[in-house]
């Protein structure tokens, strides 16, 4: 919980009374006070009637669906932290919300241990802006009004900038079934490796960011060439491979994303030096690539594609064993497969409670 915060209540809408119950009772035992509601209308009743810190939010409800809910969320209680949660192919969607609003979100099965680290990232986000409000009046009463809103102008530009992108992003995976949600997933797995690794908060966001936005260079590369069934020739993969350059080149001008940039610059890297663009290797590369890089490989593996059917999650980390010290990392490697466990346990835990 954020400090100085006060007391924290939080309100989980999620249609699914399992899932519901589930997370109301973790969320419990870790020290909150926890409301909950099974549609948007008993969401709307609870906050008018009780003061709510945060809302873990289905983006798919009866009634209200999660995107209309958050901007009526808000109006109610502007201050709140929202954090959405969403299945796979849902990611445009939770864009949308968050461009409505919503701090941040989650896609299903929810790992808990990552739902609580979120949760208190979002409460964190949400006490730096009520600080910066704050902020904001002592300069207004100082007569320094300019230079506050200067700041506030580039914080809301920096927030609006990520989810264009993002957005540009789901647009262009819409286009092909195959890559619907793959950012997403990529972005959700990506973080809960860095997590894994014990990486700092700061370092973590920074990776998910760069999971949702590390193929925004795939806009300037043919769509005759995106869409191609079959192999590609040496002059066709060569202009595919440009878009870690094009990518970097859209995302350069963004100062606040200046790591973010070196991620998704370094995903095609490989750690035996043969990858692209810079022939980078080992530790060469930067982190976030790596674990990004090797994330893609599991997503494309565990997907179905024009090419080849989608493998379970065990068998695709068994599979990418045999990449360990050519294309991945041993390390990530090792972090992946812990973390696809433990969500695989959570699956089945997931599903013994609903029968």
């Amino acid at each position: 919980m954020s400090p100085n915060d006060g007391p924290v209540t939080l309100l989980v809408v999620d249609d699914e009374e399992a899932i519901r119950n589930a997370i109301r009772r973790y969320l419990t035992q870790r020290g909150y006070e926890v409301a909950a509601a099974a549609d948007g209308e008993e969401a709307l009743t609870v906050l008018e009637r009780q003061k709510i810190t945060g809302v873990l939010l289905d983006v798919n409800l009866p009634g209200i669906n999660g995107v209309d809910l958050v901007p009526r969320i808000l109006e109610i209680e502007p201050t709140v932290a929202i954090l959405m949660l969403t299945a796979v192919n849902d990611a445009s969607a939770a864009a949308l919300c968050m461009q409505r609003g919503a701090l941040d979100y989650l896609v299903k099965p929810i790992d808990l241990a990552h739902l609580d680290h979120a949760i208190r990232r979002a409460l964190d986000r949400r006490h730096a802006l009520l600080e910066g409000q704050q902020i904001t009046q002592w300069l207004k009463e100082e007569v320094a009004l300019r230079a506050a809103e200067r700041h506030v102008e580039q914080t809301t530009q920096e927030r609006i900038s990520v989810a264009t992108l993002e957005a540009l992003v789901n647009a262009l995976e819409a286009k092909e079934p195959y890559l619907r949600g793959h950012s997403a997933r990529v972005a959700d797995l990506s973080a809960s490796v860095a997590a894994h690794l014990g990486r700092p908060d700061e370092e973590i966001e920074a990776i998910r960011t760069a999971g949702r936005l590390h193929d925004i260079g795939k806009i300037g590369i043919r769509e005759a060439i995106l869409n191609k069934q079959g192999p590609l020739s040496d002059e066709e993969y060569e202009h595919v491979k440009q878009h870690v350059l094009v990518g970097s080149q859209i995302l350069a001008p963004m100062v606040h994303l200046r790591e973010v940039v070196t991620f998704v610059r370094g995903h095609h890297e490989r750690w035996d030096g043969c990858g692209y663009p810079d022939r980078l290797s080992g530790e060469s590369i930067p982190l976030g690539a790596r674990i990004i890089g090797a994330v893609e490989i599991y997503d494309a593996l565990t997907t179905s594609r024009p090419y080849q059917e989608k493998m379970g999650p065990d068998l695709a980390v068994e599979r990418m064993r045999d990449l360990v010290g050519t294309a991945i990392d041993p390390a990530i490697h090792e972090a992946v497969e812990a973390v696809v466990s433990r969500r695989q346990a959570l699956v089945f835990l997931d599903d013994a409670q609903l029968t």
